[in-house]
């Protein structure tokens, strides 16, 4: 069988063709490649996301922040001590951005302005946090990035 440049070429496709189709076979299959989104309704919340805006600047303007601590015990959160604490309602969204498993939500029930989440329910890494929450018709939101 004689060898030129025309079968040279047509061997080299072939050869390019089978690594992309086996590059792209690969990457489908590999269930450690699999990424999801952060939250199933990110479209929905995209819609909502002036609203958060609206949220996070009437948190900024309280002369008392949110704040959050690390405790033996889980983190504890804090709300501002001048607010009635029966008044303070909403919820507050943990989630974890490598594992979608463990995210969770849970309602705010204070007790002396504080809210603890189980250190049980919190394995160690990044967390996202995002408190939703509301005082007397006024809603606020604190987000951050945490390292637990």
């Amino acid at each position: 069988m004689k060898f030129n440049w025309g079968t040279g070429v047509v061997i080299a496709f072939i050869l390019f063709i089978s690594f992309i189709m086996y590059f792209v076979i690969s990457m489908n299959t590999d269930k450690s490649l699999d990424h999801d989104l952060v939250d199933e309704n990110y479209y929905k919340q995209e819609l909502e996301f002036q609203n958060d805006i609206n949220k996070e600047k009437n948190a900024k303007t309280l002369a008392s922040k949110v704040t959050w601590k690390k405790t033996t015990e889980g983190i504890v959160i804090s709300f501002p001590a001048d607010f009635q604490d029966k008044n303070i309602t909403g919820k507050v969204f943990l989630y974890r951005p490598s594992n979608k498993q463990l995210d969770f939500e849970t309602t705010i029930l204070l007790s002396n302005h504080n809210l603890l989440i189980p250190d049980k329910r919190l394995l160690d890494g990044r967390w996202n946090i995002k408190i939703d929450w509301s005082y007397k018709d006024t809603n606020y939101m604190f987000k951050e990035e945490i390292q637990y």
